[in-house]
């Protein structure tokens, strides 16, 4: 078999150049005449076994001949990348330069190369510090009253709205007497201890009673996504149906039963463990994300294929997104607040998709390098463990997770948590020894682009 001719080009990709002699053609092209054969009938002939000479009369030799090249063109360059350990990514270009029956085959490969390593930093150096805050009394005061706040009873009042009470109202907005797009809200619940969009909104739902209407005027935010309204004057007109104040439960042994726990003093202990658990979170995810942005800074890469960073920005809009609905927003609306479109801000996060896209490659070097591997086993016993998590009756969800791509995907999740492990042990101070019985699968835990 001879061998490609390989060479680097510019803008992070490899050309492959192959020669293919008919001898070297030929279990492809016998295969292509079985499949052809077999797909439409030939006289004489049982489907799949009429010979070459039989099928060409039939269809033509270039008909079997560009068959057998798809066949041929997969099977070289698999073979080619695995034997020179290209690590390609995304779909390659292919060129035919010469495809005539019983002649050598010639064509031509290029591909996207993922970035590498070029110099690469002492990784088992300490570069950052694990420093939870501490979790104090008051933040233990504070959970025990949004536990009490969960169990609470709405309980209509006849008395004024005070800052700890709900209002539930009709609201019409209006500006020089024309009623606003979108500015009218019926059954409009108002918790008022908590920000309004409009600042001062709520102080003026204080002291409402049941029943009462109110007319006043406030500016909108000067940075309100609707720029014709921003930092102008709206009028709203207000009619309180309903105050409903907040009876919360005691904070009592009855209390702490109800979620399981045999008193105060124990409930209290658990918040205390919980928030301390958050905190220490908190501080080892800050401590990561420290680590690796100065190995990247410290490390030098080869330059990464446009086809990466253009599906790195893609998971990064996604991302936004999310979190733009997640606060009860348009994307459109929030990319209007902040003065930009959607191609202004890929612009935008065209650095950061790097610095991503170099960070996963720092890790899939090191582990490369420490020779971290997952086992088989390993990882039957994550699939077996979200599939026991995903409802029998769900049927898609669960072909998904079985699925050798989505194994895949989890063989890559877990080899990236064990090299961010030994991370850890070398690069931060203080950094606590954790068992990862809980391991992340969210896309954007730990990048790799394999």
């Amino acid at each position: 078999m001879q061998a490609p001719t390989i060479e680097k080009l510019s803008g992070s990709k490899v050309k492959l150049v192959f020669t293919v002699s008919p001898e070297e053609a030929d279990p492809y092209v016998q295969e292509a005449v079985a499949e052809i054969s077999l797909g439409k009938a030939i006289p004489g002939f049982r489907p799949g076994k009429a010979p070459y000479a039989e099928v060409a009369k039939a269809f033509g030799e270039m008909r079997i001949w560009e068959a057998a090249l798809e066949r041929i063109v997969r099977a070289r360059y698999m073979h080619a990348i695995l034997e020179n350990d290209l690590d390609t990514v995304g779909s390659p270009e292919v060129q035919v330069d010469k495809l005539t029956p019983k002649q050598p085959i010639q064509f031509t490969v290029i591909a996207p190369i993922a970035p590498t390593v070029e110099k690469l930093a002492d990784y088992k150096k300490e570069r950052a510090t694990f420093s939870p805050r501490a979790v104090e009394e008051a933040d233990v005061e504070k959970a025990l009253k949004e536990l009490r706040m969960m169990q609470r009873k709405e309980v209509a009042k006849t008395e004024p709205a005070t800052l700890e009470d709900i209002v539930i109202i009709d609201l019409d907005m209006t500006k020089d007497h024309v009623a606003l797009e979108d500015g009218a809200a019926r059954d409009y619940k108002i918790y008022l201890n908590e920000p309004h969009y409009i600042p001062g909104f709520t102080d003026q739902l204080v002291g409402m009673k049941t029943g009462d209407e109110k007319t006043f005027s406030l500016p909108f935010p000067t940075e309100h996504f609707q720029k014709h309204l921003a930092g102008q004057n709206v009028d709203f007109n207000v009619k309180a149906k309903n105050v409903l104040g907040l009876e919360l439960p005691e904070l009592n042994e009855d209390f702490a039963k109800s979620l399981g726990q045999k008193d105060i003093d124990q409930l209290k202990d658990v918040i205390r463990k919980n928030l301390t658990l958050e905190e220490e979170g908190r501080a080892a995810e800050k401590a990561e994300i420290e680590l690796l942005e100065k190995l990247v800074d410290e490390s030098s890469f080869s330059d990464a294929p446009e086809l990466l960073v253009n599906d790195e920005i893609r998971k990064m809009m996604a991302e936004l997104e999310r979190t733009v609905e997640e606060r009860h927003m348009k994307m459109d609306d929030y990319l209007a607040s902040i003065k930009k479109t959607r191609d202004e801000l890929r612009l935008e996060f065209v650095p950061q998709a790097i610095r991503r896209i170099r960070a996963a490659t720092l890790v899939k070097s090191i582990a490369k390098i420490e020779n971290i591997t997952i086992l088989d086993q390993e990882v039957d016993a994550e699939i077996d463990r979200i599939l026991a998590g995903i409802r029998p009756d769900d049927t898609a969800t669960r072909e998904r997770v079985s699925s050798p791509e989505y194994r895949e995907y989890v063989a890559i999740m877990m080899r990236n948590r064990k090299t961010l492990d030994l991370l850890h042990k070398h690069g931060i101070k203080g950094y606590p020894e954790h068992d990862h019985d809980e391991e992340c699968h969210d896309e954007n835990c730990t990048h790799d682009h394999e």
